[in-house]
């Protein structure tokens, strides 16, 4: 039977602690959030890619920092509300400046990429929406060979110049040339034996064109990299898109041309170590020029931004995110400047 006597008793000894003693247990938790967002780079791979799963989402980790802090109140903890502090103020150092908006007014070109999805029920549609969006350079990827027509015819009067390689191609305002296949490591593996012309349609993941501008030539990367899978045995499984990312940095550092944008569902964020062959050379132009998290995908309720614009040699003045298609991806925009 429980006293309640002896509960009430228990309640007033906890309300006559001081609050700098209340709720140490909470100003515990405070300290390790803020740990754990400051040294996320620390978390081994190791094991299930752990450290790559974390970096993925490590925005949202976020929105623990109220629910401790609605707990440091509801228990009166000076203590916790002070340990609150340390993961305030890590968090906002990794994105506070995502808070605000960074764009500037002007530039001289404006870029797009969508993944269009293969199972998109309106091509059409899409290919309807995008051709309004101003984009004056269009990437697609996911790309299906039921689908390129529509895409080609439907992109036609908007984009004169298009190349399509594999599931990836590139539209554009303005002539391309020099267009190629770019190996990112996808592994044909039981298609081996199929038609030569099916393996290239499926393993076909990235190319690299040269876009004619007014201020000289343009070096176009666009990449669809390897998916991503979380399962109880493989943890956060990312080999294939790794290999991709290491092959795409290397291709990007052979790159004679000192201006260069790379248009890609790059699957992942730029906070995954995974990439740190690609941002160590480029800037992600939302990063430097967006506002708020532009987040792409999925598109329904967009967690996390794994459609990527990233830039060298030029300058990102404005970057967003554009209105959902028929895709699961949303497709995301950048206005560069020389």
């Amino acid at each position: 039977m429980i006293d309640s006597a002896r509960i009430r008793r228990a309640v007033r000894a906890v309300c006559r602690l001081a609050p700098w003693k209340r709720g140490l247990g909470l100003a515990a938790l405070a300290v390790l959030l803020g740990l754990f967002m400051l040294l996320h780079g620390k978390i081994p791979n190791r094991i299930g890619n752990l450290g790559s799963l974390v970096e993925t989402f490590l925005p949202w980790f976020g929105l623990l920092i109220p629910v401790l802090l609605a707990g440091a109140l509801w228990r009166r903890s000076a203590s916790a509300v002070a340990a609150l502090l340390l993961p305030v103020m890590v968090w906002l150092n990794l994105f506070g400046g995502l808070l605000g908006d960074k764009s500037r007014p002007g530039g001289d070109l404006t870029v797009a990429e969508h993944n269009v999805g293969a199972g998109n029920p309106d091509p059409a549609g899409t290919a309807r929406d995008l051709a309004a969006s101003g984009a004056d350079v269009l990437a697609l990827v996911e790309l299906t060979e039921e689908a390129r027509g529509t895409y080609e015819n439907g992109l036609a009067k908007a984009y004169p110049y298009h190349t399509v390689q594999g599931t990836v191609g590139l539209w554009s305002k303005l002539p391309l040339s020099d267009a190629r296949p770019v190996d990112v490591g996808m592994d044909a593996g039981p298609l081996a034996a199929t038609k030569p012309a099916d393996i290239k349609m499926a393993y076909t993941r990235a190319l690299r064109t040269t876009v004619a501008t007014d201020q000289g030539p343009l070096a176009v990367y666009v990449a669809h990299l390897g998916s991503v899978r979380v399962n109880p045995r493989a943890g956060y499984w990312t080999d294939s898109r790794d290999r991709g990312a290491q092959a795409l940095g290397q291709a990007i550092a052979a790159e004679q041309n000192e201006r260069v944008v790379l248009l890609g569902d790059l699957n992942g964020t730029m906070d995954d170590r995974a990439f740190a062959d690609i941002t160590s050379q480029m800037l992600s132009a939302h990063g430097a020029a967006g506002a708020g998290f532009g987040f792409s995908w999925p598109a329904k309720f967009p967690m996390v931004r794994i459609d990527q614009i990233l830039v060298r040699g030029v300058e990102p003045e404005s970057a967003w995110v554009l209105p959902a298609t028929g895709s699961d991806h949303r497709p995301v925009a950048a206005r560069i400047s020389w």
